[in-house]
């Protein structure tokens, strides 16, 4: 695994190593990840989020569950099942969990020759997403200098939604990949960063990666953007996603559709950038039939801060006799997105564009 950013990484006992990215931007902490049952809590407590880390992490599980079974095929079969259901949106996970499996399954060798071939496996599955953000990266700063020169303008402002940087997939992202690329090209760009409530991605996680980079940015209320747009104050919005549908529509972080909502209301470009392992080319209708997560109703009514001491604390802020309803993710049809970013170039979102580039992999 390559890269000037790590998410995880392993030991010299080659366990998995990830960084805690419930604790920051205040905390910089690593979980040492051994077995199965702790790749199962790292992926559903979110640990580690973002659909292309959660493959990884995915991908080197079932590694570890090979370790720990023993030689006894039933029970990796067993537990490679258990992390392939720990969460039920990023496909990545599910996409990750096959392609060791179809490894085991094609596999005759001997004990430790397979785990130490399932561990190859997902290392090539980290670099290999490391090679699809570079291409999005420069895909994506094209379009961003494309625009600068038709416009002709000197600065140019991204809003994105919840965190779809290094954190979320080795080793620049998805989203953020076009905006690091672009700082390198020395193109004076500024990024408006939601909130995304209720985890608040966007202000601890997001905003933490563009800092480190020395990109300029500003945190936002999620419900700014709607204003931000009206008063051509954004030249492009850009997010990741958890899946994609065959037709184009794209689930992500809840709240990004109604960003797509106010960008076509604006005329402003609305882009979706993604490597190709997050579509999920046997769904044909996104919203219908992509499945939403519910998480627990804990994360709207508790946030976590600093507080006027400099003490990390957990703060209640819904009274505990009032219910709340926690939709994780929401999907954005494709009728209102521009492009999809992948490493093959900008694909439009529609059956016939995606089943024309990515015709290999359906």
């Amino acid at each position: 695994m390559q890269g000037q950013y790590k998410a995880l990484w392993l030991d010299k006992d080659n366990n998995l190593e990830v960084l805690d990215q419930r604790v920051l931007p205040f905390e910089e902490t690593t979980v040492t990840i051994t077995n199965t049952q702790e790749t199962i809590e790292a992926i559903k407590n979110m640990t580690v989020r973002g659909a292309g880390i959660i493959g990884n992490v995915a991908g080197f599980g079932v590694y570890l569950a090979c370790r720990e079974s023993n030689g006894d095929i039933e029970k990796l079969i067993y537990l490679a099942e258990q992390i392939r259901e720990s969460r039920p949106t990023a496909v990545n996970l599910m996409w990750a969990v096959d392609r060791m499996m179809e490894t085991l399954l094609n596999s005759d060798l001997h004990d430790l020759e397979l785990t130490q071939e399932l561990l190859e496996e997902a290392i090539k599955i980290a670099d290999e997403d490391c090679m699809r953000t570079e291409k999005i990266a420069q895909y994506g700063a094209d379009i961003i200098e494309e625009i600068m020169l038709n416009r002709e303008i000197d600065t140019f402002d991204i809003l994105t939604h919840c965190n779809a940087g290094w954190l979320a997939i080795v080793d620049s992202g998805t989203a953020l990949a076009p905006i690091y690329e672009a700082k390198k090209r020395g193109i004076n760009i500024h990024v408006w960063v939601d909130e995304t409530r209720p985890r608040n991605q966007g202000a601890n996680l997001t905003a933490w990666e563009l800092s480190k980079a020395g990109v300029e940015h500003t945190v936002i209320a999620d419900n700014t953007g709607g204003h931000l747009m009206q008063n051509h104050m954004v030249d492009m919005v850009i997010t990741g996603a958890d899946r994609v549908a065959r037709n184009g529509d794209s689930a992500n972080k809840i709240g990004t559709y109604l960003k797509a909502l106010s960008a076509k209301d604006n005329n402003i470009p609305f882009y979706i950038a993604l490597p190709s392992s997050t579509f999920d080319f046997t769904t044909l209708d996104g919203v219908r039939d992509i499945p939403i997560e519910i998480r627990s109703e804990n994360e709207v009514k508790y946030m976590r801060g600093m507080d006027s001491d400099g003490e990390i604390k957990e703060f209640q802020i819904v009274q505990s006799q009032s219910p709340a309803l926690n939709y994780g993710f929401d999907v954005t049809p494709a009728r209102l997105i521009t492009g999809l970013l992948t490493e093959r170039g900008v694909c439009d979102a529609n059956v016939d564009a995606i089943s024309e580039m990515f015709e290999d992999l359906i």
